[in-house]
């Protein structure tokens, strides 16, 4: 289960952990600080569940204009399509909304699940991205000099726990 803490700026005020929608609303309204006064704006923290949930909401931001339609997306979105936000809002600057855009298909971006630029060198090869090689050349190809080349068109970035090669076009 995924748990979330909202934290108030108002430092007379206690914050509060939630775990579902529900249990938001209910503390939320309850909020009050030591003056009795209802307490209005939080800064809304990620606090426990899978890694790749609290990638998904460092990229995209969590603030209490979101956090409700997040909490549900959260469970909605495949793997994929988390990888897809982390990656090109994260790290491409991709605008992204998370109530009406489709994380599988909004952004352009090609994602390789290769450890190294030279393990993604081979798999391009054997992809025949290069072409037709004749077997008597195979053992001359520079797989260093291909995987320094994919650098300058590639970034690296780990994702739950993976290291990823990806291009944002």
């Amino acid at each position: 289960m995924t748990q979330f803490h909202a934290q108030p700026y108002d430092l007379s005020a206690a914050g509060f952990y939630f775990e579902n929608a529900e249990e938001y609303k209910t503390k939320f309204k309850a909020a009050r600080n030591s003056y009795g006064e209802l307490v209005e704006e939080f800064e809304i923290q990620f606090i426990d569940g899978e890694t790749i949930d609290a990638e998904t909401c460092e990229a995209i931001g969590l603030y209490q204009n979101n956090i409700l339609s997040i909490m549900e997306k959260l469970e909605e979105w495949s793997d994929h399509g988390k990888t897809n936000i982390i990656l090109a809002v994260g790290e491409c600057s991709y605008d992204f909304d998370a109530e009406n855009d489709d994380p599988e298909t909004y952004f352009d971006i090609t994602i390789y699940n290769a450890e190294t630029y030279r393990d993604l060198a081979y798999e391009m090869v054997e992809e025949g991205l290069f072409g037709d090689i004749p077997d008597h050349l195979e053992n001359y190809i520079d797989y260093d000099a291909i995987a320094r080349d994919l650098e300058i068109d590639y970034s690296e970035a780990t994702v739950n726990g993976c290291n990823i090669i990806y291009n944002c076009h």
